[in-house]
C-alpha cells in the first residue's frame, strides 16, 4: 500500500519546520511594522533594524513613493494582461530593458518577475544534457535549484578556490569533449550571507585556458558595487568578461523583479525559451514605472551610493578595531562571527531585541558550520552613524556575556516575551 504524502510530510517538518511551534512569529516569520527604514517596531517595541537589503534607503524616498502611487492610479495593478509573449508587452518593459542595459553595459536586457524564479529559469534555459555546469559551493539556493533542474552534468568547486575550480574546469571540458555540449560557470558578485565577493576577475582570466561562458549572480552587487553602482563586475574591472549579468529590483531597488542583461542574441533566445516568463503573467506596470524611477534615482543621485558607503565603512571599521570577526567581507553585507550554537544564538537573538532593541537576522548550523553564529548586519543609506556607535557598543557587550556563558543557561519563554 503507498504512504500517504500528508502523513510523510506532517511525520517530517523539515530542518526549519521542526522548530515551528517554539520560532514561529519570533524566530521566523517575525512581523516588522511601520515605514521601511533604521527603526519600526517589532511586537509593539521600537527596534533598530539591520535586516532589511534596502540598501540604498529607496523603499520610502518621497519620489518612489510618489511614482508608485502614480502608476498604481493610473494603470492598476492588472495591466498589461497576459504573459508577454501573447498580450502584455508595453513600452515601458521595453524601455526599462533598453535602460536596465545600458546601466550594466551589456546589449540587451529581458525583465523577469521575480529574482529566485528568474534564476533558475535562466539556468535551464541556457543549458541541455550536454552541457556542464561548474558552480560556487556558496551558491544561493537559486542557483542550486536552477543546477538540480539541469539534466547534464554539474560541479562545484570550494567558495572561491580558483585553484579547484581549474581542476573543475579541466573535469567539464574532457566531458565536454565527448558529448559535444559547452561548459557554464556560475558564481555570484557578492555573497548574500559572508558578504565577500566572488573572485570575477580571476575567473574571467580563466577563459584564456578554458572555453566557457560566465553566469552572475548579481542580486547584493547591482546599484552597490562599482563607480557608478553598475555592480559587481563593474568594480572588478570586468563587465565584457560577464557573460550573463543578473540583477534583481528585491534589493537596492527596493521593489519586485529582476532582469537578466547580455548580448541580443541570447536575450532574444531567453525571451522566447524562458519557461518561468512565456507561462506567466507580466510584470505589473506599477512595478515597471517604479523601477523606472528607482533607476534613475540611483544613477543621477550617487550620494544614495556614498551614503550607504559611509554606514558601511563606519560599522565594518568599527566593529573590526573592537576585535569582531568580520570574516572576508568586501561589500555592504556585514557577517560577524562568533562561537556557539542553537542555544546560545536563541539567546543572543532574544537579548538583542528585548533588552538593546536591535533586529538583526542571526544564523546558525545547518546554513553555516557547527559551532558558528553569524549575525547579519544589512547597513543602509538611511541608518546612522549614531546607529552604528550604538549597535558596537551592544556587540561588545553582547561578547561579553556569551564568552562568560551566560547565554548557556538562559532559557527565554517566547510566549511571555
Amino acid at each position: 500500500m503507498a504512504a500517504d504524502i500528508f502523513e510523510k510530510r506532517v511525520m517530517n517538518l523539515g530542518p526549519l519546520g521542526m522548530y515551528a511551534k517554539q520560532a514561529d512569529g519570533y524566530f521566523m516569520f517575525p512581523k516588522l511594522e511601520g515605514e521601511i527604514g533604521n527603526r519600526m517596531k517589532f511586537r509593539g517595541k521600537d527596534v533598530l533594524v539591520w535586516s532589511l537589503n534596502n540598501y540604498l534607503g529607496l523603499a520610502n524616498h518621497p519620489e518612489v513613493r510618489e511614482a508608485d502611487a502614480q502608476a498604481a492610479k493610473d494603470w492598476g495593478l492588472a495591466y498589461p494582461m497576459g504573459a508577454r509573449m501573447m498580450s502584455g508587452q508595453t513600452v515601458y518593459h521595453e524601455q526599462l530593458e533598453r535602460e536596465l542595459a545600458a546601466f550594466v553595459g551589456k546589449e540587451d536586457a529581458f525583465l523577469l518577475n521575480y529574482g529566485y524564479q528568474g534564476m533558475v529559469s535562466i539556468i535551464d534555459a541556457l543549458v541541455d544534457r550536454k552541457d556542464v555546469i561548474v558552480y560556487d559551493s556558496d551558491a544561493h539556493a537559486c542557483i542550486i535549484d536552477g543546477a538540480r533542474l539541469h539534466m547534464g552534468k554539474r560541479f562545484v568547486y570550494p567558495h572561491n578556490n580558483i585553484e579547484n575550480l581549474k581542476i573543475q574546469l579541466k573535469r567539464a571540458q574532457k566531458m565536454t569533449e565527448e558529448t559535444g555540449g559547452g561548459i557554464l560557470v556560475i558564481t555570484e558578485g557578492v555573497y548574500g550571507m559572508t558578504g565577500d565577493q566572488g573572485k570575477l576577475k580571476e575567473i574571467v582570466a580563466l577563459k584564456n585556458d578554458f572555453n566557457f561562458r560566465l553566469l552572475v549572480d548579481d542580486a547584493h552587487g547591482f546599484g552597490t558595487m562599482g563607480p557608478t553602482g553598475a555592480g559587481t563586475h563593474e568594480a572588478q574591472g570586468v563587465v565584457d568578461g560577464v557573460d550573463v549579468y543578473f540583477g534583481t529590483f528585491a534589493k537596492s531597488m527596493a521593489g519586485i523583479g529582476a532582469f537578466v542583461a547580455t548580448n541580443k542574441d541570447i536575450v532574444d533566445f531567453l525571451r522566447h525559451n524562458m519557461r518561468s516568463q512565456t507561462f506567466a503573467k507580466s510584470l505589473p506596470m506599477p512595478m515597471v514605472i517604479g523601477s523606472l524611477k528607482r533607476l534613475d534615482l540611483i544613477r543621477k543621485h550617487p550620494e544614495l551610493r556614498e551614503n550607504l558607503w559611509k554606514i558601511v565603512n563606519a560599522l565594518q571599521a568599527g566593529l573590526r578595531e573592537a576585535g569582531f570577526n568580520l570574516g572576508d567581507a568586501a561589500s555592504p553585507v556585514t557577517p560577524v562571527i562568533l562561537e556557539g550554537g542553537i542555544p546560545e544564538a536563541t539567546q543572543i537573538t532574544v537579548d538583542l531585541r528585548e533588552n538593546y532593541s536591535i533586529f538583526c537576522s542571526i544564523v546558525t548550523y545547518p546554513v553555516i558550520p557547527k559551532g558558528m553564529i553569524l549575525l547579519r548586519l544589512i547597513p543602509t543609506a538611511v541608518h546612522t552613524l549614531e546607529d552604528v556607535k550604538y549597535t558596537i557598543e551592544a556587540y561588545k557587550e553582547v561578547r561579553k556575556k556569551l564568552e562568560a556563558g551566560a547565554y548557556a543557561n538562559v532559557m527565554y519563554d517566547i510566549s511571555k516575551l
